[in-house]
């Protein structure tokens, strides 16, 4: 049994978002200028700072445990930047990865929903949503699913 979980995000940073951030989210992509010479999505291990951390959004390619692709994409555009990001992140790493999520919420221009994380072996996530820049999480019930889907057209 693994302890992966499957982290979704897809949100709008806005102009204003400091540079220090935007630099932080770049290693944790694994883009920032000079890392592992520069190549995106080079193994997490090429990339570990001194400090013993590592980038969490890094990995490219095929999923090992989650399905599809492992993507994480920054953007510069006219009106701040864009983030797309679907990882596979150890459980032992979501304490890292909480302090990011509450960064991109504080400096979302996204309203609601900005992402979800879901254990790989779930059927349902949990939500990311970005509440007048605080980071809120709403766990969804099956339970609620399968009375929402009852009610949607076939």
């Amino acid at each position: 049994m693994g302890d992966m979980y499957a982290v979704d995000l897809a949100l709008n940073l806005r102009a204003t978002v400091p540079s220090a951030v935007v630099d932080e989210l770049r290693w944790h992509l694994g883009t920032a200028a000079g890392q592992a010479e520069g190549a995106p999505g080079a193994p997490a291990d090429e990339l570990t700072d001194p400090d013993g951390a590592f980038p969490l959004l890094a990995e490219r390619g095929p999923a090992w445990r989650i399905g599809g692709l492992l993507v994480g994409e920054l953007h510069r555009t006219a009106c701040g930047w864009a983030l797309t990001a679907r990882q596979e992140v150890h459980a032992e790493c979501l304490s890292d990865l909480d302090p990011i999520l509450e960064q991109l919420a504080r400096h979302s221009s996204t309203e609601g929903v900005i992402g979800q994380i879901r254990f790989y072996e779930d059927h349902v996530p949990e939500l990311l949503i970005s509440e007048s820049g605080t980071l809120v999480r709403m766990a969804l019930k099956l339970d609620e699913v399968r009375a929402v889907q009852a009610y949607l057209p076939r």
